[in-house]
């Protein structure tokens, strides 16, 4: 056999590799093809394979820390919820610093889309969420509620971790995924982003030893300048009610700067709701009394 290849057959290959299979027979060129296809696509098959599995495991993972989470503020009870009453003090803030907008609230909420928001000591300030729609009550009758203001109260609605986990996640086009473990309000977290069909997007980080929610982020887009925009729920002093682990401490931030804090006096759960709750002209009438 010959250990060298002569100048003849090396212009040869050379003008095979340059022009590809043209000079080659038909069946030549089929069998060349075969060949080459072999090659290509049993690597890449074996890529694709490797890339499926990594992608149902980080799945599974996302999956099972977001169980965790669901078992460890309360599981079913949880999960079935009747009603949610709230009570405490609110602060407002602008660029991180206090507004001086401090005053009491109480809050009642229905899954999915029924909110009271009973504000002031005598109560004589009440706004009235009912789906997409909102209404601000006083001693002067009712109003809609300014569209920046639904707005803002929708967005974070819809991406509470009730909604994530109740409608997100039963939703089989819903994409979960394991971003690995960071820090939230001083404690390690285990980070998970749901991913809708809609390409929206809401990420929360649970406390890896407790499994509780530290924190929950996502952005929208500013419907005039079009920039993106980041919201963050951060939730502490835990306290379990009837059953129900319950975050006492809660503050917002838009764009990384502190904008509401709220401190929570009392919470209650499946409490009886008060009469004619959602009934904003019954409402009306009783204010004004």
């Amino acid at each position: 056999m010959k250990d060298t290849i002569s100048e003849a057959e090396d212009k040869t290959y050379f003008a095979f590799c340059l022009y590809g299979w043209k000079s080659m027979s038909a069946k030549c060129f089929r069998a060349a093809g075969f060949i080459v296809l072999m090659l290509c696509v049993t690597p890449f098959g074996n890529i694709h394979a490797q890339s499926n599995n990594t992608q149902d495991a980080n799945t599974k993972r996302a999956r099972t820390i977001l169980d965790a989470m669901v078992q460890a503020l309360g599981g079913e009870r949880w999960l079935n919820l009747q009603s949610t009453y709230l009570e405490g003090r609110t602060s407002g803030f602008y660029q991180g610093k206090p507004t001086g907008a401090i005053g009491d609230f109480y809050s009642w909420h229905v899954f999915p889309g029924q909110d009271r928001l009973e504000l002031t000591k005598k109560r004589n300030v009440v706004d009235i969420f009912l789906g997409n729609e909102g209404w601000e009550i006083t001693y002067r009758g009712k109003r809609a509620l300014p569209a920046d203001q639904l707005d803002e109260f929708v967005r974070r609605r819809d991406h509470s971790v009730e909604t994530a986990v109740k409608v997100w996640m039963k939703d089989p086009n819903t994409i979960l995924l394991f971003d690995g473990q960071s820090l939230a309000a001083r404690h390690l977290a285990d980070q998970v982003t749901l991913i809708s069909p809609a390409n929206d997007s809401i990420t929360i980080q649970m406390d890896a030893e407790t499994h509780l929610p530290l924190r929950r982020t996502f952005q929208w887009r500013d419907p005039v300048y079009k920039d993106k925009n980041e919201e963050s729920e951060e939730y502490d002093n835990y306290q379990t009610i009837d059953g129900i682990p319950t975050p006492f401490a809660i503050t917002r931030f838009h764009n990384g700067d502190m904008t509401n804090q709220r401190f929570i006096y009392k919470a209650a759960y499946n409490v009886q709701l008060p009469p004619n709750a959602f009934d904003v002209d019954a409402t009306v009438a009783k204010i004004k009394k």
